[in-house]
């Protein structure tokens, strides 16, 4: 069973437990946990509910292998009464920062989980305390042995195959004995000729005021995607420290009862945007196993527009919406969700716009600050064409680089992670056309030839990327004006970011590592950081560009008071006692680890909250 469509009218009469705004991973986990409770629960989503059906979901594969422009969104067809921004090329941000964010969401039911790439890495413990150890960004008001159970929970839910002691090599921690439900993904063939370059190098050193030797050690990363169950996982329990023995079955086709989605990882290459077998989790598979669907009711095409309160009690009383007829028309109706409890779960940027547009800018003046994603510096060379190199073979990524996310350097500069990728150069835009250009313009090679050429050369590419982190920042942030708005009328959010010198430090200090790495494999570097890309900067007479890592966070974040955050230690608003604003968005700092799992842990978190509210 899945939960139950409704229309406008049907919900019009109906006074929900709890009203969520959103349906990617963050919203659908709060739907299951509260549902599972017995309260009854409204989802609000701006996008198309399609990809629901097995069809729908078919429908996005054939778009995408259609699209000439293979971009973060280009399974789902534009909607322009809910836009997604894919790197701006639709216009929807309106950037007024010296920087572009340069990232993009997907708002479709399922979330950003529906193009994501499928990494599920805690944060380390040091991260929650940047300011304090770091004298960067902002501390959390919770620490990450708060959170341990909750990740637990949530790598359940999502499924993450993983090796726990790579991760522990990596400065995460683990209860004694805890494995990860499934087992990791095999690295590519690809990781073990670079593994082989890496071995090479040994060592380096980072930092200037306090130097550091950095041991550099490839390992696998956690995934979000079917590989084999692993037979020694204990699942969480009722209780926090709680485990339970029992095999992990994926959900899906590999389940002892199959659905209609959910195979093991074929390694298509081309986990963002869309899995063809559906082996990357997004959030569709959690609402899709809600035990009691019958409480759960779907608006979609429903894009919230108004938050009420009430003026003497700060009280959110309803949420009001416009949902549209089709994706075609700008044809509309009004509505009205109420409930007792009110989720945003929307996304970082779009949760505070929408509280910008109801005029709600916290008690602390917060709401829409300390916005931040991951800045990635990538490189790309060709490897010696006497070597196989196996390119666009395996998971998008599948090893990298985790040695650089602590250490006291980052009282100077930015941790980061580097990862392989097994899809060659497509993310820095170059992946074909330097390649042709070459060929044809300097090689002039054509018909049979050209088409060996194309193929010898671009199964020899290999591009590295570096996630750097971003600390919050007060000048980073989210706002609205009443000049931009959609064809619905709703606001647009305009952008305001910039990536400072801690971060740029690190990225020119990843471009010369890279250098390294790809001396000790005999490639030659093809990089080249065009003047004219949007996110081009120059740092100490060097040009570069970065691309977003889509990890929208830090706009409503959580604190000790009302006066230095937007939500408390459970995600509730300060401000609006039945208000909870969960996802990425509350996060203090991001680290060097995608958000996914750590917002995901966080909902579970807010979840027990919630229903204790309820109850009271």
């Amino acid at each position: 069973m899945i939960i139950k469509s409704v229309d406008c009218q049907t919900i019009s009469n109906i006074v929900y437990d709890v009203v969520i705004v959103g349906s990617g991973v963050a919203g659908a986990i709060v739907a299951k946990q509260l549902s599972e409770q017995g309260k009854t629960v409204l989802i609000l989503e701006a996008g198309t509910s399609e990809g629901l059906t097995l069809e729908g979901y078919q429908n996005n594969i054939e778009t995408f292998y259609g699209a000439l422009n293979k971009n973060s969104n280009s399974p789902y067809p534009l909607n322009p009464n809910a836009l997604s921004p894919t790197d701006n090329t639709y216009g929807y941000f309106q950037e007024k920062g010296v920087l572009p964010l340069s990232g993009s969401y997907t708002r479709i039911v399922g979330g950003t989980t529906r193009h994501w790439e499928g990494k599920t890495i805690r944060m380390l413990p040091e991260d929650f305390k940047l300011r304090t150890n770091y004298g960067h960004g902002l501390d959390w008001p919770i620490s990450y042995d708060d959170l341990m159970p909750y990740y637990r929970k949530a790598e359940y839910e999502i499924g993450v195959a993983g090796d726990t002691e790579e991760q522990k090599e990596a400065g995460a921690e683990f209860i004694d004995g805890y494995v990860l439900p499934m087992k990791k993904l095999p690295p590519s063939f690809l990781d073990g000729i670079v593994r082989k370059g890496i071995d090479q190098i040994e060592e380096v050193t980072i930092g200037k005021e306090n130097p550091e030797t950095i041991k550099l050690k490839l390992s696998t990363f956690p995934q979000g995607r079917n590989s084999i169950p692993h037979p020694d996982y204990q699942r969480p329990g009722y209780t926090d420290d709680q485990l339970i023995k029992d095999n992990f079955i994926p959900e899906g086709v590999a389940s002892v009862h199959p659905v209609e989605y959910g195979e093991r990882c074929q390694g298509n290459a081309n986990c963002v945007p869309i899995c063809p077998v559906q082996a990357k989790y997004d959030a569709r598979r959690t609402l899709s196993t809600i035990a009691f669907p019958e409480k759960v009711h779907l608006l979609s095409q429903a894009v919230a527009t108004q938050v009420d309160i009430n003026p003497e009690n700060g009280r959110v009383t309803a949420i009001n919406y416009k949902q549209y007829k089709n994706i075609s028309s700008s044809e509309y109706t009004v509505g009205t969700a109420r409930g007792r409890l009110f989720v945003l779960a929307a996304n970082a940027v779009e949760n505070a716009k929408l509280m910008l547009a109801s005029n709600l800018p916290s008690t602390s003046g917060m709401m829409g600050c300390n916005l931040m994603d991951h800045p990635y510096l990538l490189s790309w060379a060709l490897l010696p064409t006497t070597k196989i190199a196996g390119t666009l073979r395996g998971p998008q990524v599948t090893s990298g680089l985790s040695t650089f996310r602590k250490g006291d350097f980052r009282k100077e500069q930015c941790a980061f992670a580097m990862s392989i990728h097994n899809d060659g150069w497509g993310w820095s835009g170059t992946g074909a056309t330097d390649i042709l250009q070459d060929a044809v313009d300097k090689k002039h090679k054509y018909g049979a030839e050209l088409r060996n050429e194309l193929i010898t050369r671009i199964s020899q590419q290999l591009l590295l990327d570096f996630m750097c982190e971003l600390p919050a920042n007060s000048s980073n942030r989210v706002t609205v004006d009443p000049q931009y708005k959609d064809q619905l009328g709703n606001y647009r959010p305009v952008i305001h970011y910039n990536v400072p010198d801690y971060c740029k430090k690190t990225m020119a200090y990843a471009r010369k590592l890279s250098l390294q790495i790809f001396e000790s494999l005999g490639a030659k570097d093809y990089s080249h950081y065009d003047k004219s890309d949007p996110a081009y900067f120059e740092y100490e007479n060097e040009g570069y560009f970065f691309r977003g890592g889509n990890h929208f966070a830090g706009t409503h974040v959580m604190g000790t008071t009302k006066n230095n955050s937007v939500v408390d230690r459970n995600l509730r608003s300060w401000d609006h006692e039945n208000l909870y604003l969960v996802g990425g968005g509350s996060m203090p700092s991001i680290g060097s680890s995608n958000t996914t799992l750590t917002l995901a842990a966080l909902s579970f978190l807010a979840s027990e909250q919630m229903l204790r509210d309820l109850k009271a």
